[in-house]
């Protein structure tokens, strides 16, 4: 190989090995820049929700592209030579170099690309010999690929200009409120005047026009004084664009991402609007001692999340204020009963079904006696089913839980519907008809879906895609349950025929909770198009002061519903009961499906009946007391024996009790057939 061939190559090798550190040095100031982007969150409507500050704790939204007359000053005041030099400026650097042995009075000498490399390092504050070789190094790789443009988009999207903004158009936004393509010049002008001291010549700052005026006569430009604009006089803008919505607090616990641009299903308004009536209705609510609350509104069918607020007031340090309570698990009441009448009407009950609404007795695990009373602890005897879950009556739902079977429905909660109970079900046995069982309201307004979407469960989206769907039940027996939900007229006896539950449209259905000691109140409503559920309480879950479903949820359920009535989401869809039929049971319209054996389904529940004494219980314990009497009640008229011995007949007897023991209560049917108890009195 001759010597000029050896040279050739060694040549080759040599602009080979620089263009493999170039671009390895290329590819980390990609990098660096690449991450030093704000996460930005839009909503369905590509309108700003938050802006979340960059790993320096600055708010910068990229821009690709820039006006030309934004980049032309840029270079008129910072590199002159830009277009010429291939990313450092020999003269200039020479200058500087013999600046630095102490020759000669000029200091400065960085390109804009030697300025872009020094702000990806992180360099601004450690000016040294050193650190000039390693950016000059990392200029000339950027410069060798990437065009001039590419790296006039990379600095203006890089430079600081205080309170926290960086980058040419977060600059814009905050300081101007518009975007950089209607700047005028001598906005233009502002903003480049405060590179060289972000922190002293920002817009907001007194020095900005006098910078500006400045630079503009360095320029040569023809900018009046009055042409700047005072940013002091809209500095609200600043901080009512930079700190992010509150609606992050719930996104940022309900939405994990790690992209630059995120495109969520939110509505920003709606969110909004949904956390001022919360606010409001919070402030009414606080001499009640209900400080927190919870509301999630969800676009049906595709189950996509339009808001999300759970907390009024996520910023402040009080009343557990910073806990997203959509996520928190707490008692659901009675919104349990509609997954328990749909399964029993997958059994063959159905809203006429009768059921006796009277005191039971069960023993629990641990062995006490249960005795399941209604909210208002009054009974009402035989009732349907259609009538019992209108005005939420514990008792019926007990014995439609109890006739399914427990193991039937908690196979249905964890296999079905996939929940995941923070105890094991069998802690909560025949309670969970009585509210004990503990869901957030995200899991619960989830499967509450299961009504408006025909039988069909789906997860609950925060960005817009398609999810799979499981089929949980038929879509009859679901057009049976919303029926009930939606009537509005047979549960005025529990919820008022003025209440907040009403609204001026009538294709919705809805379902109130209140657990027990009125710590959570619950309202979970909807209609083919939308679903609003909400959650009141406190965050530490201590007690309401009576706040029930209706008077503490239901107030916000129902301003939220009206704001949807009056929204774009509103299609007006009805309710479809095309797959139920109706008939006239003599008393009153009554509703199931078109094969039902009536009888047999009005009957199913009363018939597997086999207690004739309803009162007292086998096994209950009386304390003799003066004149202490004990009355007796049977479901028919009957014979009634104490110790064997006749004391009289009808449906109900009293007694009186004058000495401790044990006594045998006996009921005779006229058919002789009968049912004896066993009853204790103690001193």
């Amino acid at each position: 190989m001759t010597g000029i061939k050896k040279l050739v190559l060694i040549i080759c090798c040599v602009i080979i090995a620089l263009l493999a550190v170039f671009y390895i040095f290329d590819r980390q100031l990609l990098k660096i820049y690449n991450n030093q982007a704000s996460a930005i969150f839009f909503d369905r409507n590509n309108r700003i929700i938050t802006i979340i500050p960059n790993q320096k704790g600055y708010y910068n939204q990229y821009q690709n592209d820039f006006p030309k007359e934004i980049f032309d000053l840029l270079v008129q005041k910072e590199d002159r030579f830009f277009y010429l030099h291939p990313g450092i400026n020999p003269v200039s650097s020479f200058k500087a170099l013999l600046y630095n042995f102490g020759i000669g009075s000029r200091k400065a000498s960085s390109t804009i690309t030697q300025q872009l490399t020094k702000m990806l390092l992180g360099n601004e504050l450690k000016r040294n010999l050193k650190n000039k070789i390693i950016e000059s190094i990392y200029s000339l790789a950027l410069e060798t690929f990437h065009s001039k443009k590419e790296i006039l988009v990379m600095y203006a999207n890089s430079i600081y200009f205080g309170n926290k903004i960086q980058g040419v158009n977060q600059a814009s936004q905050s300081y101007f409120n518009i975007s950089p393509d209607l700047l005028d010049k001598s906005q233009i002008v502002q903003l480049l005047a405060s590179i060289s001291n972000p922190l002293e010549n920002n817009p907001a700052k007194n020095n900005n026009i006098k910078e500006s005026l400045m630079f503009s006569s360095v320029l040569g430009l023809d900018i009046k004084e009055d042409s700047f604009i005072d940013v002091k006089t809209t500095k609200n803008n600043l901080s009512t664009f930079i700190f992010s919505d509150k609606a992050y607090f719930e996104i940022s616990s309900m939405y994990a991402s790690k992209e630059k641009i995120n495109k969520i299903t939110l509505d920003k308004e709606i969110n909004e609007k949904v956390r001022n009536i919360m606010q409001q209705k919070l402030n009414e609510l606080v001499v009640r001692n209900a400080d927190n609350a919870a509301v999630i509104v969800i676009k049906l069918p595709e189950n996509e999340i339009l808001a999300a607020v759970g907390s009024p007031d996520p910023y402040k340090d009080e009343k557990g204020f910073k806990i997203n309570m959509i996520l928190q698990p707490r008692q659901i009441g009675s919104t349990i009963k509609p997954f328990i009448y749909l399964k029993g009407f997958e059994n063959g009950l159905r809203p006429y079904t009768l059921v006796n609404d009277r005191e039971y007795k069960y023993i629990t695990e641990i062995g006490f006696p249960l005795y399941p009373k209604n909210f208002d602890y009054q009974y009402r005897e035989i009732v349907n089913l259609h009538y019992a879950l209108s005005n939420s009556l514990n008792v019926p739902s007990l014995k439609v839980l109890e006739y399914i079977g427990l193991e039937q429905f908690y196979s249905f909660l964890t296999k079905d519907l996939q929940f995941k109970p923070i105890q094991h079900l069998e802690n909560y046995q025949l309670g969970i008809a009585l509210g004990g069982l503990e869901m957030s309201l995200f899991d619960l307004c989830k499967y509450f879906t299961i009504f408006p979407n025909k039988g069909y469960l789906k997860d609950l989206l925060m960005i817009e895609s398609v999810k799979p769907e499981i089929k949980i039940a038929d879509e009859k027996y679901i057009q049976l349950v919303n029926k009930i939900l939606n009537d509005r007229t047979t549960g005025i006896e529990q919820f008022g025929l003025k209440s907040d539950l009403n609204l001026f449209q009538n294709n919705y259905a809805l379902k109130t909770g209140t657990s027990r000691d009125y710590k959570d109140s619950w309202v979970i409503g909807f209609t083919p198009d939308f679903l609003v559920g909400v959650w009141v309480g406190n965050a530490d879950n201590s007690s309401t002061l009576a706040v029930s479903g209706q008077i503490g949820a239901g107030k916000i359920w129902q301003q939220t519903m009206e704001l949807l009535l009056n929204s774009e989401y509103n299609k007006k869809t009805d309710l479809d009961f095309d797959l139920i039929s109706s008939f006239n049971d003599g008393q009153s319209i009554q509703y199931g499906l078109s094969d039902d054996n009536i009888e047999k389904s009005k009957n199913i529940i009363l018939d597997q009946e086999t207690s004739l004494i309803t009162s007292p219980h086998d096994g209950d314990v009386y304390l003799l007391e003066e004149n202490a009497k004990i009355k007796m009640e049977a479901e028919e008229e009957v014979r009634w024996f104490i110790n064997d011995k006749l004391i009289g007949d009808g449906k109900d007897k009293i007694i009186s009790i004058a000495k401790t023991g044990q006594y045998s209560i006996e009921a005779l049917r006229n058919n002789e057939s009968s049912e004896k108890i066993t009853i204790f009195v103690i001193d």
